[in-house]
């Protein structure tokens, strides 16, 4: 996954105010999973992007830096 992936959803969650356990938890995703795509350690499946797309209400190609 690219470098804005990672700034993206990292900026998302800094401006919700809520950890990485609990974005990982409240898009049913394992508990260790926002921390490793921010940190480039793994990257999202399609439905775990389309998921925390949902949740922060933006599209799939802004999260991958394909849009603004």
């Amino acid at each position: 996954m690219n470098d804005v992936f990672r700034q993206r959803l990292q900026n998302l969650r800094e401006q919700k105010r809520i950890s990485r356990i609990v974005l990982s938890e409240l898009c049913g995703l394992p508990p260790d999973a926002i921390r490793r795509y921010e940190r480039g350690e793994a990257e999202p499946s399609m439905g775990s992007l389309m998921l925390i797309a949902d949740f922060f209400e933006v599209s799939t190609d802004y999260l991958l830096g394909r849009s603004e």
